[in-house]
């Protein structure tokens, strides 16, 4: 099911909590702490480029590769605006496909939790270890199962003068699928007569245990490093809600 298609021109409108600036601090930190300062940086998963455009901003030549047209659009929007060297590519994390290798590999803002398939996951992580430099990291965030377990069933919305949205979440404990259905209201641009278009939306994602991870990234050929509790240095634990995952490649 496709999603990011009508909530795509909202996103940014309602993700404006969200400190991109300090989540890229905290992923370039861990970038160099490897010793990547410079090099290509692939982000998986961009969206509508907000992180993707801070690592250029800081050095890195970057790739941007999503499956939705609709964020892609408003990325090369801001590409352009700001003048910034930046490929987007439209494709599917699950099958993506590079002309040779980079340095390192970033997928935030809980990309990887829309695969839900575990085979799909392993199949990711075989890409990233083929299109990596020689021992080039992959470093991804996810939220947890205690992230979902903790949402539950509920219903958030909210209101905005542009536009507005509806979410009702719903976890399911036997498959750790959380699944959350969007009623989004936008406002048509340049209508002086305050109209709305209606979009419907559903988005799947899966939350995994670390160990789940950690399975995969070995059955795919690549190292496990370590998982860090979000934003910190400290070890992921049964409270964390976002944790971020570091693993390397480990020869084609």
């Amino acid at each position: 099911m496709e999603s990011y298609t009508g909530f795509a021109s909202l996103y940014d409108l309602f993700m404006d909590n969200i400190p991109y600036k300090e989540w890229s601090l905290y992923l370039i930190d861990l970038l160099k702490e490897h010793n990547i300062t410079d090099g290509i940086i692939l982000d998986l998963g961009c969206g509508t480029g907000n992180i993707t455009q801070l690592l250029a901003e800081s050095g890195y030549d970057m790739i941007g590769i999503d499956n939705s047209d609709e964020m892609l659009n408003i990325a090369l929007d801001k590409k352009y605006e700001n003048e910034l060297d930046i490929l987007y590519l439209n494709q599917d994390m699950r099958s993506f496909e590079l002309y040779g290798t980079v340095a390192a590999i970033v997928s935030i803002c809980d990309s990887m939790n829309y695969i839900t398939e575990y085979e799909d996951l392993i199949n990711v992580f075989k890409l990233a270890n083929n299109y990596l430099d020689p021992k080039g990291l992959f470093i991804f965030d996810l939220n947890t199962i205690y992230k979902y377990r903790q949402m539950g069933d509920c219903t958030i919305a909210e209101n905005r003068e542009n536009g507005s949205f509806i979410w009702e979440n719903t976890f399911y404990n036997d498959t750790n699928i959380n699944q959350y259905d969007l009623t989004i209201f936008a406002k048509l641009e340049e209508d002086k007569d305050n109209l709305f278009e209606k979009f419907e939306e559903t988005h799947i994602q899966r939350a995994y245990s670390l160990d789940e991870i950690k399975n995969a990234i070995e059955s795919a050929g690549m190292t496990f490093v370590t998982a860090y509790d979000a934003f910190t240095h400290n070890p992921a634990n049964e409270n964390s809600e976002r944790i971020y995952i570091i693993a390397q490649e480990n020869g084609k």
